[in-house]
């Protein structure tokens, strides 16, 4: 099969999304397109609510992810919903987005609450990793926890997101999570979307 290039850039929030984000995408792209080759560059990180308030700040930032993803790459947006409601904030993002850049594809993905809430929903396949408890279960809503990373922690013992979120990732059931969290099930359609076009 033919190897295809494809460039998605991708504009994240936290120190720990930096390495995160591209191994997730890249762990998404051997799953879903076996074969296919898709550059990755490390993402652009922001300030999420200088990103999200201040209009100048959010031009300036999709104009560089737009620069870096030419002449037919495409844009992924991948913030923390926090405590905004991920079905309100996400398309009114979207259509900024799609206003600022109609030219260039772009998704806008909001984790419910935090990253770490995917990691929640596939708590199963972390079981006795990084010093979880070998019994972990995730709970019946795995996205209701307000403090993803705490819940983490609490089992973990400590929790720092620059050392942990990466290699959390690198084991995390991806499928498992699409099928128990309704955030990352649009993470994973809108990667496909983009990818498809």
């Amino acid at each position: 099969m033919a190897r295809v290039r494809h460039r998605l850039v991708t504009i994240v929030e936290g120190h720990g999304e930096v390495q995160s984000v591209p191994l997730l995408l890249r762990r998404m792209a051997e799953l879903f397109y076996p074969g296919r080759y898709i550059d990755i560059p490390r993402p652009i990180r922001v300030g999420r609510d200088k990103f999200l308030h201040d209009t100048r700040e959010f031009n300036r930032q999709l104009t560089l992810a737009a620069a870096k993803a030419a002449p037919s790459g495409c844009i992924l947006v991948l913030l923390d919903a926090d405590d905004d409601c991920p079905a309100q904030l996400g398309p009114q993002t979207q259509e900024r987005v799609t206003q600022t850049l109609p030219r260039c594809p772009a998704r806008v993905v909001l984790a419910h609450r935090e990253f770490e809430s995917w990691f929640i929903a596939a708590a199963d396949s972390l079981a006795g990793f990084r010093g979880l408890p070998a019994d972990l279960i995730a709970p019946a809503d795995p996205e209701r926890s307000r403090d993803a990373k705490g819940w983490i922690g609490q089992r973990m013992g400590n929790y720092d997101s620059r050392v942990d979120q990466p290699a959390l990732t690198s084991r995390f059931d991806i499928v498992l999570a699409e099928f128990r969290s309704r955030s990352f099930r649009k993470l994973c359609s809108d990667f496909r979307s983009l990818l498809d076009a």
